[in-house]
C-alpha cells in the first residue's frame, strides 16, 4: 500500500504509540485527527495498524479491565464505563470481564472495604456504613455485591 508523505508520518507515529502501550481504536483516531489526518486518510492508517495487529481492540479491553482491577481496584461498573467512554464494542466488553474472576472479585471488594472502614470517622454504624457504600459505589462496585461486603464485615 502506498501512503502519501503525510499518511506515512502519521502511520510511524501511531506505530511508535501502539508499540509502547496497548492502544484502541478510538484512541488512536482521537491521535490522528489532532495530528491533522482528514477521516478518510486516518481509516486507511487503521486499517493497516490493525491488520498488522498494532491495533487490537479485544487485547486492549482486556489488558485495560486486568489492570484497572488489579491496580486501581475499581469495579466492573467503573471498567466499563471507562471502556465505553472508549467506543469498545459490547460483545468485546464480555469477553474483556471474564479477566475477571468472581471468587477474586469479592475478595477485592472485602479487602478495599476492611481497609477503608479502619481509615474513615463517623458517628455511629448507620453513618459508617453510609461511607463506605459510597465509597465502594464510587469505586463502581454493584450495590448488591457491596450489601454483601459489609453484611461479611458486620457493618
Amino acid at each position: 500500500m502506498e501512503f502519501t508523505p503525510e499518511q506515512q508520518s502519521a502511520y510511524l507515529k501511531a506505530t511508535a504509540i501502539c508499540s509502547r502501550s496497548e492502544t484502541c481504536t478510538y484512541n488512536v483516531q482521537e491521535k490522528l485527527k489532532l495530528w491533522g489526518l482528514n477521516e478518510a486518510d486516518s481509516l486507511l492508517v487503521i486499517g493497516l495498524l490493525k491488520e498488522e495487529k498494532y491495533i487490537d481492540d479485544e487485547r486492549f479491553a482486556r489488558a485495560f479491565v486486568k489492570d484497572k482491577f488489579r491496580f486501581n481496584h475499581w469495579g466492573k461498573q467503573k471498567i466499563e464505563y471507562m471502556l465505553r467512554a472508549k467506543k469498545i464494542d459490547q460483545e468485546i466488553l464480555a469477553l474483556a470481564f471474564d479477566e475477571i474472576e468472581d471468587e477474586g472479585y469479592a475478595d477485592e471488594l472485602l479487602k478495599l472495604l476492611e481497609y477503608k472502614a479502619n481509615t474513615i470517622k463517623s458517628k455511629d454504624k448507620f453513618d459508617k456504613r453510609n461511607k463506605l457504600m459510597r465509597f465502594a459505589m464510587g469505586r463502581g462496585f454493584e450495590s448488591g455485591k457491596i450489601y454483601a461486603a459489609l453484611k461479611e464485615l458486620g457493618i
